[in-house]
């Protein structure tokens, strides 16, 4: 009982935080749009941490560095007081192995969501505020698929194509990677 609401206590903290820097680390790097409530958020919830990180580690090549960086660390803390929890112990090859799993799942989960809200939003009320940083962060990834489909009229089947892809990634090389990480 003790720690199912400890673990529940990571997953409300912990995950939520490492995620918000994930999601900054690449609306920077596909350089979406910041100027909108959505954005202003983001700023406002990782500066605090990312500006003082960002004096000691440098972007690298265009990439938000201190952000990823901040994304790993939390995600570490998060494996290693679940490990802890429950009684485990995990190398440290292992465990840097299982957080890059597990960031990589958290990217994908988060372009699930942003490719979920920009459908969502399409078909209520495309022109909300947020939609701008929804495109910049959905289209690198729908484009491609779009020049490749054949036109279908009014409706967009590339969200649902890239939903489909998505989902294997998930099921067949991270799951496939985690089962390797976590083997005993």
């Amino acid at each position: 009982m003790l720690t199912d609401a400890g673990q529940f206590l990571l997953d409300m903290l912990l995950q939520p935080l490492a995620a918000v820097l994930l999601l900054r680390f690449h609306l920077l790097w596909l350089r979406a749009p910041l100027r909108n409530p959505l954005g202003d958020l983001i700023m406002l919830l990782t500066n605090p941490l990312v500006l003082r990180v960002r004096r000691f580690v440098p972007a690298i090549g265009g990439f938000d560095t201190a952000s990823l960086l901040l994304a790993t660390l939390v995600e570490i803390i998060y494996l290693l007081l679940t490990l802890a929890l429950h009684n485990y112990a995990l190398g440290a090859l292992p465990l840097l192995a299982w957080t890059f799993v597990k960031l990589c799942k958290l990217s994908v989960y988060l372009l699930m969501a942003a490719l979920f809200a920009t459908a969502l939003l399409s078909w209520t009320n495309p022109n909300t505020p947020f939609a701008p940083i929804l495109h910049g962060m959905t289209e690198p990834f729908l484009r491609p698929l779009r020049r490749r489909m054949p036109e279908t009229g009014s409706f967009d089947f590339s969200v649902l194509v890239m939903f489909i892809i998505l989902e294997l990634i998930l099921k067949l090389p991270l799951a496939w990677l985690e089962s390797l990480v976590l083997r005993p």
